[in-house]
């Protein structure tokens, strides 16, 4: 088990390492000197982003977003995400995240509660719509990612795959 984290954010953001395909996820959270990093799967990001989107449209406009949304070194995980929950604080406005780490089940594992504003979490969600978007497309017939190697799609029944 990790440590446990609880972060306010100076920086939030979400970003990739890898070729389309095979890229890895991070996402990562800065509150002064403390940098965390964490390995979070794509569903997670399309997820979180459609949700957090919710919470940003609901409330007043947010004001400047961060532009500065690159990730920072180092890039090593400190663990993989399992859970996350989201709620938003309306006395201080901010949204807070729950986050937990991946792990066999009835095991303890890390936990890391990020508070960030709206404007962060609008920024986050540019950001990680952008990155989910810029995969690989999905197939017609079954929704799974098209690789330009080819297909197999189980909905084609053995038959001639779906070309890229």
């Amino acid at each position: 088990m990790s440590d446990g984290y609880d972060l306010t954010a100076d920086r939030f953001t979400v970003g990739t390492i890898g070729e389309v395909g095979r890229r890895m996820f991070l996402l990562q959270c800065r509150q002064g000197d403390v940098l965390l990093t964490l390995k979070i799967e794509k569903q997670q990001v399309a997820m979180m982003a459609e949700y957090l989107s919710g919470i940003v449209k609901a409330q007043a406009r947010p004001g400047h977003l961060p532009e500065d949304l690159e990730l920072e070194l180092p890039l090593e995980p400190a663990w993989a995400v399992g859970t996350i929950g989201v709620s938003y604080d309306e006395a201080d406005d901010r949204i807070v995240l729950i986050v937990e780490e991946l792990v066999a089940e009835g095991e303890n594992g890390a936990i890391a509660r990020l508070t960030v504003t709206r404007e962060q979490a609008a920024a986050f969600c540019i950001q990680a719509t952008t990155l989910v978007e810029s995969g690989r497309p999905p197939c017609p017939l079954c929704g799974s990612p098209l690789d330009p190697a080819g297909h197999d799609c189980p909905r084609t029944n053995g038959h001639r795959p779906p070309i890229v």
